[in-house]
């Protein structure tokens, strides 16, 4: 571990959970340290930082300070093309993830995840594998409290680590102890110059600097990271999952029996018995068994916790009944992928609430499955013209809404007992919301007012 170079100035780009947590560590490390954000900064942060002595600036960027830093740590949410980060880039200041600066200060174990789908629920998934193998562990990164704010706090053997591509991009030195890499379709392209494999390479990131003695798992039936994977070298031991075929393959599927063979170990158990259900969870389920299996968890924890898992606010979350419809809150689908799967979930006819911030979304993939199941839209986005556009013909109803609430109301409306009413929106959320949270909770209390 390295320690602090008092010297050495710090500005954090953020004033979120990212960037306050990294200001924290700074500051406990021996940096002077300055936090700037173009936007406001929440009261609880602002406690925080004044708690440090970390001073701080919110609604500018004032340029001279920050371009005097010697590192800056850039929260995730911020692109690369915004004038601030270009002028620091063109001054040749290296720009770093919190995570990257958080790696360099913990010695504990970090299991790593990212995909386009599926993060959270395996990071929680393989969080609750651990705590309920006692191990003494924290869950960081895109999911609960900052990487950087535990490291500098508390004192884990263990850290269950989600990782988004815009995170795994402000990553060189970091290395994970066991790197899983769920799946690759497109998503958030606006950041990458729509180009599919900038952000291919962006996911492969999270490979960077294993070695021999690490883990790599996968999934063998995503035809994106097996084609990539061809074109790069992966030291480490390549651990891979499927559904589709048995040969050497670490986790795989034979009569609705999920095994896992890991070092002459085989394990097996029903996919019936998992609490997580849908194809899409199978796999998230092989690949936190998997990682029981590399970390010795005893069979018996990892079947347990495979069962006794409760799921992931906001994905595929069952609300309420209301008059014989059962509604589900699935506002974490931020990309087309994530709708495929809450679709293909549905056994009952589906009114479907989707829209949103379109990333350069292609809606083919789902063309089938909306033709099978949907028997209308309600389109919730500032500007819902691609989706009439993509699926005017395909449904009999499509109608508008500008909030929650009307949706909830259209889908009220538009259904019958038997009926589902899915929030999958398939874009992102900040054309109306907050955050996906943000529209998921409005979308939730929307169904209790009905």
């Amino acid at each position: 571990m390295q320690k602090g170079d008092v010297k050495k100035r710090i500005v954090v780009l953020g004033g979120g959970e990212s960037g306050v947590g990294a200001a924290v560590l700074a500051v406990k490390q021996g940096f002077e340290v300055f936090l700037s954000d173009s936007g406001k900064i929440k009261p609880r942060y602002k406690e925080l930082l004044n708690k440090y002595k970390v001073p701080w600036e919110e609604e500018n960027h004032t340029t001279e300070i920050i371009l005097n830093a010697k590192e800056v740590i850039k929260s995730p949410g911020i692109p690369e093309r915004v004038p601030i980060v270009q002028e620091i880039a063109k001054k040749g200041i290296p720009i770093i993830s919190e995570i990257e600066f958080a790696g360099r200060y913990t010695n504990a174990k970090k299991i790593c995840i990212t995909g386009s789908n599926g993060k959270t629920t395996t990071t929680t998934l393989i969080y609750h594998m651990l705590k309920m193998a006692g191990l003494n562990v924290g869950l960081a990164g895109n999911v609960g409290q900052s990487f950087a704010l535990q490291v500098a706090e508390q004192d884990y053997d263990y850290y269950v680590i989600e990782l988004s591509s815009f995170q795994l991009d402000g990553m060189y030195s970091f290395k994970a102890d066991i790197a899983i890499l769920l799946n690759i379709s497109p998503d958030h392209l606006d950041r990458y110059d729509y180009k599919m494999e900038n952000y291919v390479k962006s996911k492969f990131r999270i490979t960077q600097n294993l070695s021999e003695d690490e883990c790599f798992i996968f999934c063998s039936d995503n035809d994106v990271t097996t084609e990539h994977l061809k074109e790069i070298v992966v030291k480490a031991e390549m651990l891979p999952f499927s559904q589709e075929k048995t040969e050497d393959q670490t986790a795989y599927l034979i009569d609705q029996l999920m095994h896992i063979n890991y070092q002459n170990s085989d394990f097996d158990v029903s996919i019936d018995e998992l609490s997580l259900k849908g194809r899409h969870n199978v796999y998230n389920s092989m690949a936190a068994g998997i990682t029981g299996h590399v970390l010795n968890i005893r069979k018996d924890i990892i079947r347990e916790s495979l069962r006794s898992f409760e799921g992931v606010e906001h994905r595929l979350e069952p609300v309420f009944k209301v008059r014989g419809v059962q509604y589900i809150n699935d506002s974490k689908a931020t990309n087309v992928n994530s709708a495929w799967y809450a679709l293909e979930c549905m056994k009952s006819p589906v009114v479907w609430i989707a829209g949103g911030q379109d990333k350069g979304n292609d809606y083919s993939e789902l063309f089938a499955l909306v033709k099978e199941k949907v028997k209308a839209i309600v389109c919730l986005g500032a500007d819902n013209t691609k989706l009439h556009q993509t699926f005017g013909e395909m449904v009999p109803v499509m109608v508008n809404a500008n909030s929650a609430s009307e949706a909830v109301l259209q889908a009220y409306k538009l259904s019958v007992p038997g009926d589902v009413v899915l929030l999958s929106p398939a874009c992102a959320s900040f054309d109306l919301f907050e955050n996906y949270e943000d529209r998921g909770r409005q979308f939730k209390e929307a169904v209790k007012n009905l």
